[in-house]
């Protein structure tokens, strides 16, 4: 259970970092660090799903 939440907050955090480094303000940051959140965390979601059918 833990990954997806790691990515997702690797993911806001990165988006974030992202674009600000682009010259952003507070709502492209928002929205920056949410899309990438989503990728992240779905990103994690499958890695997990992929290690629990391996496990077991």
């Amino acid at each position: 259970m833990i990954l997806p939440l790691t990515g997702l907050a690797i993911g806001a955090l990165l988006g974030a970092w992202r674009a600000r480094r682009h010259g952003g303000g507070a709502a492209d940051m928002a929205q920056w660090g949410a899309a990438h959140a989503l990728a992240l965390g779905i990103l994690g979601l499958f890695l997990l799903l992929l290690l629990s059918r391996l496990a077991g």
